[in-house]
């Protein structure tokens, strides 16, 4: 059975109009300093070599060939692209509201979309206590279509663990380039050491934490049962209203904790409600944080 597009058309044609932003500059990519010679389509013309069997014929240069009757490559400088990896969350705490996962999701297939318009290459990595099967994309907007495929394929599953994730990640993806940490960020042993490891790797941060509304104000009163939505512990607690505005006080000092991780190493952070419609939170949040443009 099929499943629904995670995003319609009407919004894909709006995104086309925005592009992925970072600060930093990366030495060898675009933004830094160094290219690389390749035989192709590049921007600046660089040398000539001879022909060999396999070559990219578009890269020929014919005008030689009909003088010299003999086939050259042409060789452009091209600055290689700044990798994009977004790492989503898939642990169980993102399925205690599957609005949520869903929403994440949402979020990871848009920017995916805006970075493949400009022909960044991106790596959507799935988490929770590791790192799972990556997708790799990255070529254009005719790759949106097996990319949402795989994000409408991934299930919310086991505990988070953040600093194993981030070790795995830093030895699996060296190359220094923008990560975008798409999740709710809760993590019984914390992630602010975690997300400072990515950034003292010489990476750009750009963090997305996502939260139901009841994960910042509970909507209960009275005497009630807690369940972690992942460890399973259990806490029986009376709330009250003194007690839901003391939460909301926590959790926004847990989010303020998030978003100094970003902005002391010169990263962005977007706090976003799955209550926010999509499009606000992409054409508003995400502009005002200067995640796109």
């Amino acid at each position: 059975m099929p499943t629904a597009p995670l995003l319609d058309r009407h919004f894909l044609e709006r995104l086309e109009r925005l592009a992925l932003r970072w600060q930093k500059s990366f030495p060898g990519l675009v933004g830094g300093h160094n290219r690389s010679r390749f035989a192709g389509g590049g921007q600046e013309f660089l040398d000539h070599r001879g022909y060999h069997q396999g070559d990219d014929l578009r890269a020929v240069n014919w005008r030689a060939y009909m003088r010299l009757d003999k086939m050259f490559l042409k060789l452009f400088q091209i600055e290689p692209r700044v990798p994009v990896r977004l790492l989503l969350d898939c642990s169980k705490s993102m399925a205690a509201n599957q609005e949520k996962f869903d929403y994440a999701r949402r979020l990871a297939a848009s920017l995916c979309y805006v970075g493949l318009v400009r022909h960044d290459t991106f790596e959507v990595i799935p988490f929770a206590d590791g790192i799972q099967e990556a997708n790799v994309c990255g070529g254009g907007r005719h790759r949106f279509t097996p990319l949402s495929n795989f994000l409408n394929t991934l299930r919310p599953t086991g505990d988070t663990d953040f600093l194993k994730v981030v070790r795995r990640f830093l030895n699996d993806y060296p190359q220094r380039g923008l990560v975008i940490v798409i999740s709710d960020f809760l993590d019984e042993a914390g992630c602010e050491k975690a997300l400072q490891y990515i950034a003292d790797y010489g990476n750009e941060l750009f963090l997305i934490q996502v939260w139901a509304p009841e994960d910042r104000t509970p909507p209960w009163t009275g005497e009630l049962d807690f369940v972690d939505a992942e460890t399973g512990a259990q806490l029986h607690i009376h709330v009250d209203s003194d007690a839901r505005r003391a939460y909301t006080q926590q959790f926004d000092q847990f989010a303020e904790g998030i978003k100094t991780v970003a902005l002391r190493n010169d990263g962005k952070y977007a706090g976003i409600p799955t209550d926010m419609p999509l499009e606000d939170a992409i054409f508003g949040t995400l502009i005002r944080a200067r995640g796109v443009a």
